[in-house]
């Protein structure tokens, strides 16, 4: 990574962190300034019961977030969970910006390379194999609600050393809304739920088969939900995201999984150039991001018991680049359009501080790994010891 590169990134830190300190108010300035990361040995024990990843599927700027003209955006991030966070503010990622790849890249702790717009798995084992093979965990007990139709093979990787059927289940609602609606409408009108529907914004004509395990069938069984109970809960619902966290806590509820990743990815609607729907996307995500945190609270199986960890994958291009779109798209590979930020909540985080220090996006991996007691064996990163 180029001098200039590394300057920028800095640079956003700084920022981010001062934008927190002014934020959060005074009184609440000498705990938001960084910390030294314990020893190794010592921030291992406890490890968690159990681990929420939640992944932002379209990055949100600066500008439109942790800038003062932006915080009004995300309230419940800044006001509610960052002070009850341990917030890095400086997460690289040297990946692929497109958001399969590099979230299956967040899920291997390793750079996947395949084309971005492919049906395929993941090269590298998954944290959900690793997980499930090392601890000898059920099927149930790993699991991944993703955005779109793409990420259906995102569960279990292409490497059979682990052995087949290890991977973590992959539930993608608006698969299961499609097939629900064609059940309980027969020749099913859709214009009523094109919002939900849309399946990758950045490519609209990117709608690939999907062959997952769970068919509709299995819906009730998997979620004590009929098919008419699932478009009955979407026409409620006023986002794809919400019907993902609603999706998250029946999950929750039927089979309190120890490790449960979910994308959100209503604010990647900037790729259609409308600033005004990325905006909303932020502010709901932002709101989404509070829920699932007092889902986790009020859930007896996850209270005092479970950590949190809030990424988005990668940011947006600059208004000042001329090779980039602003906030539309993220295709210059700059230091804005790859620096984004973490935040760790749960019983044994600190709270209200910051860590300034560059950490890599690959570091999320090893650092559930240490979480939840499995190998980091092959992993690219190091585990964030602040956060353990």
């Amino acid at each position: 990574m180029n001098q200039d590169f590394g300057y920028v990134a800095h640079q956003r830190s700084v920022s981010r962190r001062e934008f927190l300190r002014v934020a959060t108010g005074a009184g609440a300035a000498g705990a938001l300034l960084s910390f030294a990361p314990r020893s190794f040995a010592a921030a291992r024990s406890p490890k968690s019961n159990k681990v929420v990843v939640v992944t932002f599927g379209g990055g949100a700027r600066d500008e439109e977030t942790f800038a003062p003209e932006g915080q009004e955006n995300i309230p419940h991030l800044i006001h509610e969970l960052i002070p009850q966070a341990t917030f890095c503010t400086q997460v690289v990622n040297r990946g692929i910006l497109g958001h399969y790849v590099a979230t299956a890249s967040l899920a291997t702790g390793c750079y996947e390379t395949f084309d971005n717009f492919v049906e395929t798995p993941p090269e590298n084992r998954t944290v959900f194999e690793r997980y499930r093979h090392d601890l000898r965990r059920p099927a149930q007990d790993a699991w991944v609600i993703a955005p779109s139709n793409g990420f259906s093979r995102i569960g279990q990787s292409s490497d059979e050393k682990t052995g087949r059927n290890l991977g973590a289940g992959v539930i993608l609602p608006k698969h299961l809304l499609s097939m629900a609606l064609q059940q309980h409408q027969g020749n099913a009108d859709t214009a009523a739920f094109r919002g939900l529907l849309q399946d990758n914004y950045e490519d609209p004509f990117y709608t690939p088969a999907v062959e997952g395990d769970l068919q509709l069938a299995q819906l009730q069984d998997v979620l004590r939900l009929s098919a008419d109970d699932f478009v009955h809960h979407a026409q409620t619902l006023s986002s794809a995201d919400e019907l993902s966290v609603f999706v998250m806590r029946r999950l929750m509820d039927r089979y309190a999984p120890g490790l449960l990743w979910i994308t959100l990815h209503d604010m990647d609607i900037a790729h259609a150039g409308a600033y005004s729907l990325y905006v909303e996307g932020i502010r709901r995500t932002d709101r989404l991001c509070s829920e699932i945190w007092s889902a986790i609270q009020s859930n007896p199986e996850y209270k005092d018991k479970t950590e949190l960890l809030i990424l988005p994958d990668f940011g947006r291009d600059s208004d000042f680049d001329a090779g980039g779109n602003g906030f539309q798209h993220h295709r210059t590979g700059d230091a804005l359009s790859r620096t984004t930020w973490m935040m760790a909540l749960g019983p044994n985080v600190r709270q209200n501080a910051t860590v300034d220090r560059r950490i890599d996006s690959l570091d999320l991996a090893p650092t559930l790994a240490e979480l939840l007691g499995f190998s980091t064996s092959g992993l690219s990163g190091r585990p964030v010891i602040e956060v353990l």
